[in-house]
C-alpha cells in the first residue's frame, strides 16, 4: 500500500492482467471494475482489490426475451408530418426510423393509444377500422391532450385504417395539403446504450441486446431470480454497479445516416411507456394519458421546455414505480453483504436523485460521469454515503463527439487536461470520495503521456479529498438561487453534458458557479411565491423565452413579479441572463424590466425612439478578456441603467439600481475564466467589493483558489495550460504564487508565514 493509494477505480480486463495491475499500482486504484463487454479473470479478482462488477438490469437477457417477445420497452414515435396532395395519403410508420432499435408495436393493446393527427387544423382523425383493432377509449382528461378535437368519421370525413402488411396508416377523405401525423408505439429491440457502445467499439456482429421492461410482473420475477443467482456466483463482487436501473434516457436514431439522432433528451420519459404503464397510471391518477401528452406535436416533452403537469405526473408515477422495484433489488445485494452503486447517467428515468423517491432505494453510492464543475456538483450533492465521479476521456476509440480519442489522430493527454481543468474546480468547492475511468484499459498502452497523467492528477484528487475530509472549504457567506422550472428536483443539470447542452445561457453560468465560494441553491417558481427568497442574496434567471430556464409562461402570475420586485427593492440582486422573466402579453417583454432597467423589442417597438447611452465600467466589474456573447434588440426602459457592455448600440451588460438593491442584465453568457470573474464580481457587488478584494481569491482569474480552515491550507489551482503569477489576498496581506501549467499548489499557512 503506497502513500497515494485509494479513491480510484480503474477498468481491468481478463488477457491484460499484466496491465492492469501495473496501472492499478501506478494510479493508486484500491477498486477494479469490469467494463461493457469486458470480464475479469481470478488473477484480478484475487489480487486484494475491491472488485466493482457492472450490470445493466434490463439488458443482456436476450434468450429470455426471445421467448416473451411482447416484453421489450417501448416508446411512442411520431411518423411524418406528410403533406396530402390528393383524398387519399399512405404514410408508412416506420420509413424514419433506424430499423435496428425499433420495431412497430401493431398489437391490439398497443393500437388503443395509436393516433393520426391533421397537424394543419390540429385535429385527430379517426380511425375506420375493425372493431377492437385501433379503439381510442380512456376517461376524460383534467388537462387537454394536444390542440382540438377529433373528427366524427362519419362519410366525407377524414378516416384512417392500418395495413400490417406495408406497416402503413391509410387515411381516405384526406383534406389535400393538409399535413398529417401518426403517432404509434413501438417496440426497442436494441437498447441504446449497448447500440451506441457496439457502434462506437466497431463490435460487427455481436449481438444486439435487448431491453425488457419491468413493469410487468413475469419481467420483476425472472429479474429478482436472475440477480440472486448473479449475487451467488459472484462472490469476489464487493460492490455491484447498476449501470442503469430500469429506463434510460431518451436516444431515438433515425433510418438515414445523415440525420441519424433524431432525438436526444437525458432528462425525457419517453422510454417509460407501456400500455401497462398507461392503465397503472389511469388507475392511480384518475385520468388516461393520450400519445400527444409524450408526442407533443413532434417536439416531445423535451427538459427544456416548462413541464406541463401531465408530465410531472408521469415523472411522480415512473420514480415511485422505480423506487419501490429498485429498493427490492438494493435489499437483495445487500443480503449478500455486497454494496449497491448505481451509475447515474444511463439511467436518469424514475431515477430522480434529488427527488423524493431516491433515497428509499437505498444505495450504497452514487456515480457520475463528469467533463465539467457542474456535473460533480450534482452528484456531490446527492443524498449517498459514497460519491464517485468516472472522468473522460472514457477509454473509447472514439469520443462522444466521434473524433479519434484512443487511436491514430488521438490526443487523450490533451482531453484529459481540458476536462480535468474544469473538474478539479469543483472540486475545490465540494467533496468526492472516489474517481475513476472507464472503457478499455488495453487502448492506454499506445499512450504512455495519458497513463502518466492520470497519475499526475489521482495523486492532485487524492489531496483534495483528504483536506475535505477535514471540514468544508471557506466561502464568501453569500447564497445565490437559480431559479428555473426544476428547482430542487434537477440542480446542477440542464439535462444532458455540458457538450450537449452548450448553446443554453444557463448551463454556462452554473458551470461558473461550480467553483465559486459561494452557497448555490436552486429554486423554482412556486419557492418564490412561497418565500423562499428571504434565505438568498442573489438571484438568478437565465433562458430563452418560454423556456424551462427563462420560466416560460409562469412569469405571467403577478404574484411572482411581486415578489421579486419588493426583495430587490428591500435589497436583493437580480441577475438576467438572456431572455429573463420573458413571457408576451403585457407592456414589457422582460416582467422584470423594471427590476433591470432593460428590456428587449421583439419588433412591437422598431417606431419608438431608443435611448442612446454611454458605455463606461466604474466600478471595475469587467475583467479584462471578459467577452459575452451579443444579442440585439435590448433597451433601455428610463435611461437610468448604468451600460457596462455595448455593442452597436445596444446594451449587452447593465447595472440598474432598483430601491435598496441591483438588477444586473447580461444579453448571454459562455463560461471562462474572465466571464467567471465578471459573474462573481455582480454577486459580490451588494458588498461594495469585486471578488479579488475578498479573501482567499487569486487576483488573475485564470486561477481559482480555496481555503481550508481546519487544516490552514490553501490550495491554488491553474484553470490554463501556461505558467501563472497571480496575487491572493490573506488575512495578514497579500501573497504572491507561481502555478504551473495545469498545476495545483497545496500552501501550508501559519500565522501568516506560507510555506509550499
Amino acid at each position: 500500500m503506497s502513500r497515494y493509494r485509494g479513491g480510484f477505480t480503474l477498468p481491468g480486463e481478463a488477457g491484460y492482467e499484466e496491465l492492469t495491475l501495473k496501472m492499478a499500482e501506478k494510479w493508486g486504484a484500491d477498486v477494479i471494475r469490469d467494463s461493457d463487454g469486458t470480464v475479469l479473470s481470478d488473477e484480478i479478482t484475487k489480487a486484494g482489490y475491491g472488485i466493482y462488477s457492472t450490470i445493466c438490469i434490463i439488458r443482456d437477457h436476450n434468450a429470455w426475451a426471445k421467448e416473451h417477445p411482447g416484453r421489450l420497452q417501448q416508446s411512442f414515435l411520431m411518423a411524418g408530418p406528410v403533406m396530402a396532395v390528393d383524398e387519399h395519403l399512405e404514410i408508412p410508420v416506420m420509413e424514419q426510423f433506424f430499423a435496428q432499435q425499433f420495431r412497430v408495436n401493431d398489437s391490439s393493446d398497443a393500437m388503443r393509444f395509436w393516433q393520426v393527427w391533421d397537424r394543419t387544423e390540429a385535429t385527430l382523425v379517426s380511425p375506420v377500422c375493425p372493431a377492437g383493432t385501433a379503439q381510442t377509449g380512456g376517461t376524460q382528461s383534467p388537462e387537454k391532450s394536444g390542440e382540438g378535437t377529433a373528427q366524427t368519421g362519419s362519410d366525407g370525413q377524414p378516416g384512417w385504417r392500418y395495413d400490417r402488411e406495408t406497416q402503413s396508416v391509410i387515411i381516405e377523405n384526406a383534406r389535400p395539403f393538409h399535413r398529417y401525423t401518426v403517432s404509434f408505439l413501438a417496440w426497442q429491440i436494441w437498447e441504446q446504450i449497448s447500440m451506441y457502445n457496439h457502434v462506437t467499439n466497431d463490435w460487427g456482429d455481436r449481438e444486439h441486446l435487448v431491453p425488457i421492461d419491468p413493469v410487468y410482473p413475469d419481467v420483476q420475477e425472472y429479474l429478482m431470480d436472475w440477480l440472486e443467482n448473479w449475487c451467488r456466483e459472484h462472490p469476489a463482487t464487493t460492490v455491484v454497479r447498476f449501470t442503469s436501473l430500469f429506463y434510460n434516457f431518451t436516444w431515438m436514431w433515425g433510418a438515414d445516416a445523415r440525420n441519424r439522432n433524431l432525438f436526444t433528451d437525458w432528462g425525457s420519459y419517453d422510454f417509460s411507456v407501456s400500455p401497462l404503464m398507461l392503465d397503472n397510471f389511469e388507475k392511480a391518477y384518475g385520468y388516461s394519458l393520450t400519445a400527444e401528452d409524450f408526442i407533443n406535436q413532434g417536439k416531445f416533452q423535451v427538459t427544456h421546455m416548462p413541464p406541463t403537469q401531465h408530465k410531472r405526473d408521469w415523472m411522480r408515477f415512473v420514480s415511485a414505480f422505480v423506487a419501490d422495484l429498485g429498493k427490492r433489488m438494493v435489499d437483495l445485494v445487500h443480503s449478500f453483504g455486497k454494496k449497491a452503486y448505481v451509475f447515474y447517467d444511463d439511467s436518469w428515468i424514475g431515477l430522480e436523485p434529488y427527488g423524493p423517491d431516491f433515497k428509499r432505494i437505498g444505495f450504497d453510492g452514487m456515480i457520475k460521469c463528469v467533463f465539467s464543475g457542474y456535473e460533480v456538483r450534482l452528484c456531490s450533492g446527492v443524498d449517498a454515503p459514497t460519491h464517485e465521479i468516472r472522468l473522460h476521456p472514457y477509454l473509447f476509440p472514439v469520443g462522444l463527439g466521434g473524433a479519434p480519442t484512443f487511436m491514430e489522430g488521438g490526443d487523450p493527454t490533451a482531453d484529459a487536461e481540458e476536462y480535468w481543468m474544469r473538474v478539479r474546480r469543483a472540486l475545490l468547492r465540494v467533496p468526492m470520495q472516489r474517481i475513476g475511468l472507464g472503457g478499455y484499459l488495453h487502448l492506454t498502452e499506445d499512450f504512455p503521456d495519458f497513463q502518466d497523467y492520470i497519475e499526475k492528477i489521482s495523486d492532485e484528487f487524492r489531496e483534495l479529498e483528504a483536506l475535505h475530509r477535514s471540514g468544508r472549504p471557506a466561502d464568501t457567506g453569500i447564497r445565490a438561487g437559480v431559479l428555473h422550472s426544476w428547482g430542487k428536483l434537477r440542480p446542477w443539470t440542464l439535462s444532458g453534458h455540458f457538450h450537449e447542452t452548450y448553446m443554453h445561457d444557463l448551463i454556462h453560468v452554473i458551470e461558473s458557479l461550480a467553483g465559486l465560494p459561494v452557497e448555490v441553491g436552486f429554486l423554482d417558481f412556486k419557492d418564490v411565491t412561497d418565500g423562499a427568497l428571504k434565505d438568498y442574496d442573489v438571484l438568478i434567471n437565465a433562458g430563452r423565452a418560454g423556456d424551462a430556464w427563462s420560466g416560460g409562461d409562469v412569469w405571467k402570475d403577478p404574484q411572482l413579479q411581486v415578489c421579486i420586485s419588493k426583495w430587490v427593492y428591500e435589497g436583493g440582486t437580480f441577475i438576467g441572463v438572456g431572455q429573463p422573466s420573458a413571457a408576451e402579453g403585457t407592456d414589457t417583454f422582460y416582467r422584470l424590466a423594471n427590476v433591470l432597467g432593460v428590456d428587449e423589442d421583439t419588433g412591437a417597438k422598431v417606431c419608438h425612439g431608443k435611448w442612446t447611452f454611454d458605455t463606461a465600467d466604474p466600478q471595475g466589474l469587467v475583467p479584462e478578456g471578459c467577452a459575452l456573447p451579443v444579442r440585439g434588440g435590448r433597451f433601455l426602459t428610463d435611461g437610468k441603467a448604468q451600460v457596462l457592455l455595448s455593442h452597436d448600440g445596444y446594451p449587452d451588460l447593465t447595472r440598474y439600481r432598483f430601491g435598496k438593491g441591483l438588477g444586473f442584465y447580461l444579453s448571454g453568457y459562455s463560461y471562462s475564466p474572465e466571464n467567471t470573474r465578471l459573474l462573481f464580481n455582480l454577486i459580490t457587488a451588494h458588498t461594495g467589493k469585486r471578488a479579488e478584494e475578498l479573501l482567499y481569491i487569486s487576483k488573475d482569474p485564470k486561477a481559482d483558489c480555496a481555503y481550508f480552515p481546519e487544516e490552514k491550507t490553501l490550495v491554488a489551482v491553474n484553470l490554463t495550460m501556461k505558467d501563472l503569477e497571480t496575487q491572493i489576498t490573506l488575512p495578514d496581506g497579500i501573497c504572491l504564487l507561481n502555478i504551473p501549467a495545469g498545476g495545483q499548489c497545496i500552501i501550508k499557512q501559519a500565522g501568516s508565514v506560507l510555506s509550499e
